[in-house]
């Protein structure tokens, strides 16, 4: 489905940050709730991915909070998990949507602070990294507000996992933060010791990028 939105509204969302208290006009952006219906013309159902949207490996997705306009989409991935990276209590619909889908859902409460006042837990990375690892748990989506620092953090620490380059993992990372990228967020993946969780990838279906 493509949205065509002026270059004010499109400048609207762009600056949005996963912690700024901003308002946006939603009506312009699906996936971000509002009027707009997810069907065609013709009335045929249109799928809505997230804001952010991406495949990360084979059965691990990445995005923004999902809405309800994404919800059709989000039930053609198939998801056994999703492992949401906000602390705030999950919506009653989204709940309900995973009740209705047989979703588990992983919750890793990380605040979504600013610099320069940014504590980013290890052991909770960690532990949500565990979770990420386990085949059992795919597909599953990753997410947090806007999927920009959170979820680009914890991929980040996947990706050293998978012995990407640190040059690459920054590439993938500014992609999705783009003007909001955070040097306390880099300095974080760069330092994350993956040492305690080699054991647990040798299981990983994943690539092993270079």
């Amino acid at each position: 489905m493509k949205l065509d939105m002026g270059n004010e509204k499109r400048r609207e969302i762009e600056s949005d940050d996963d912690d700024d208290d901003v308002v946006i006009d939603k009506s312009c952006y699906p996936s971000l709730g509002g009027e707009l219906t997810a069907t065609s013309r013709d009335g045929e159902e249109l799928f809505v991915p997230p804001l952010n949207f991406a495949m990360v490996d084979n059965g691990i997705f990445r995005s923004g909070f999902p809405d309800t306009a994404n919800f059709s989409f989000l039930q053609s991935l198939r998801l056994r998990s999703i492992l949401c990276l906000c602390p705030e209590p999950y919506p009653e619909a989204n709940n309900e949507f995973l009740r209705a889908n047989g979703i588990r859902l992983f919750q890793f409460g990380i605040d979504g602070c600013k610099e320069p006042f940014v504590n980013i837990p290890e052991d909770t990375i960690r532990e949500a990294l565990k979770v990420v690892l386990d085949v059992r748990n795919h597909p599953l989506l990753i997410h947090c507000k806007r999927g920009k620092h959170r979820t680009g953090c914890l991929v980040g620490c996947l990706r050293k996992l998978q012995k990407w380059c640190l040059s690459s993992v920054f590439d993938e990372y500014q992609r999705f933060a783009a003007a909001k990228a955070r040097v306390s967020d880099q300095r974080f993946m760069e330092r994350f010791d993956v040492s305690s969780l080699k054991h647990l990838s040798t299981s990983f279906s994943g690539s092993q990028c270079s």
